[in-house]
C-alpha cells in the first residue's frame, strides 16, 4: 500500500491550497481515509475523513466550513481543498486509509504517507 500525499507549500493568510493524496496497492472496496496534521511540538490531528461505502464525510471543528475532502474514484486520489487558511493551519499534513470505528483518531487507521508540508504565513 503506498499513499502520496502532495501539494503543500507557502501561502498567506486567507490563501487556499488543494491537498492530494494518491492511493495505490490497497485492494479493500469500502475503507474510511484520513488526513491529519501534525504542527510543530504538538501531537497529531485528525482533520478531516471520508468513507468510500457511503461518501460520508467528517471535520474537525477547527476545519468545518473552511476545508472541504473529496474523493475522485478513478484516479484512486483524495483531495482536500483548503480555503481562509490561517497560520494556526501550518503543519505537516497527512492521509491514511484504514477501517476506523471512530473516524480521525489516530490508531484507527492503518496505512500512512508521508506527509507535505503546508506554512501559511505572511
Amino acid at each position: 500500500v503506498q499513499l502520496q500525499a502532495s501539494g503543500g507549500g507557502l501561502v498567506q493568510p486567507g490563501g487556499s491550497l488543494r491537498l492530494s493524496c494518491a492511493i495505490s496497492g490497497f485492494g479493500s472496496v469500502a475503507y474510511g481515509i484520513g488526513w491529519f496534521r501534525q504542527a510543530p511540538g504538538k501531537a497529531r490531528e485528525g482533520v478531516s475523513h471520508i468513507s468510500t461505502s457511503d461518501g460520508r464525510t467528517l471535520y474537525a471543528n477547527s476545519v468545518k466550513g473552511r476545508f472541504t475532502i473529496s474523493r475522485d474514484n478513478a484516479k484512486d486520489t483524495v483531495y482536500l481543498q483548503m480555503n481562509s487558511l490561517k497560520p494556526e493551519d501550518t503543519a505537516v499534513y497527512y492521509c491514511t486509509v484504514g477501517w476506523p470505528t471512530i473516524p480521525l483518531i489516530e490508531s484507527e487507521y492503518d496505512y500512512w504517507g508521508s506527509g507535505t508540508q503546508v506554512t501559511v504565513s505572511s
